[in-house]
């Protein structure tokens, strides 16, 4: 590493400046979605079940890489909501089955305004290409971890 690497520092990594605005943009949307009675771990379940079919909630956690007890706290939270509905599975009555209710899309496209909205706010000193790019370069990191 040369010195001029090392002058600057830890505040002029990737790590620390995508750990710093990650911080800053994760409190800020979970500010805004909290007003609707979630957290971004709410949102993220959501998500999930809209991107495809009902599944368990062993399934869920296994693709959301989290702890199962984790999803039936949010599956619980999210069912006093109105926003998931949750049944045994037929073929196999030890499984509960989550579903994403038509309230639960509601509040899904209510999340995902309130992230857009942010989206924008911190992209706003960005041209249209350089948001482009910060979105492609972005989503190579993310697909690299």
């Amino acid at each position: 590493m040369n010195d001029v690497n090392r002058k600057a520092g830890v505040p002029a990594t990737v790590a620390y400046r995508l750990g710093t605005l990650g911080a800053q943009a994760a409190d800020r949307f979970a500010a805004r979605v909290e007003e609707h009675g979630v957290k971004p771990k709410h949102v993220g379940l959501m998500a999930a079940l809209d991107a495809g079919e009902s599944a368990s909630q062993l399934e869920l956690a296994t693709r959301l890489g989290v702890a199962p007890s984790l999803i039936v706290a949010l599956a619980d939270h999210l069912e006093r909501l109105g926003a998931v509905d949750r049944a045994r599975d037929p073929g196999d009555r030890r499984r509960q089955v989550l579903s994403l209710t038509d309230r639960g899309r509601e509040l899904l496209a209510t999340c995902a305004a309130a992230a857009h909205a942010l989206d924008d706010e911190l992209t706003a000193a960005l041209s249209p290409a350089d948001r482009a790019e910060l979105t492609r370069l972005l989503g190579l990191l993310a697909a690299g971890g």
